[in-house]
């Protein structure tokens, strides 16, 4: 894995932080759907960081207020998992897979590639904040090795002269 460790000082979102009547009827609909509004945690964190990009503290508080859970939980859980950011990422957020099949199939290249192309490490974004990167374990596609991943696309089988095209149509 590359360099994962990062100085930088926690951001908070600008302005309010609370959903849109139509995101609290979602958020509703969504906590009905589980047992206990503690089992809705992760989606309800997936909406959140879907509206804002990024869990900052005050969106966690926020999700653990209405969900009433301790913040603690709320952090732990955005904490456990990679699919949440803590910092705010690139509106493109690139992930490339470097294990093990992946990394025999020039995932490792791909990766140095776009780091080289954006001047941009592990978890880090752009000065305009276009794109982010992120070095990933496992996409679970060893079929289609090396994968990339912007945003929510899945790429197979990818090339450094595909994965420019892809950048490049991303304006």
């Amino acid at each position: 894995m590359h360099d994962t460790h990062s100085n930088e000082v926690m951001e908070e979102i600008p302005g309010p932080i609370e959903f849109t009547a139509e995101e609290r009827e979602r958020f509703e609909r969504l906590k009905k759907l589980y047992p206990t509004p503690k089992s809705a945690i992760m989606p309800v964190l997936w909406m959140a960081q879907k509206k804002w990009g990024w869990l900052s503290t005050g969106v966690m508080k926020y999700v653990a207020e209405l969900l009433e859970l301790p913040y603690s939980h709320v952090f732990g859980v955005a904490s456990f998992y990679t699919m949440y950011f803590k910092k705010p990422m690139g509106q493109f957020h690139v992930q490339v897979c470097t294990n093990v099949s992946c990394m025999l199939r020039g995932g490792e290249r791909l990766y140095d590639h776009v780091s080289k192309r954006y001047g941009i490490g592990h978890n880090q974004r752009t000065q305009d904040g276009k794109f982010s990167l992120e070095e990933v374990e496992c996409m679970g596609a060893c079929g289609g090795a090396p994968m990339v991943v912007i945003n929510e696309d899945y790429h197979e089988n990818v090339t450094v002269e595909q994965l420019d095209q892809l950048l490049a149509g991303l304006g």
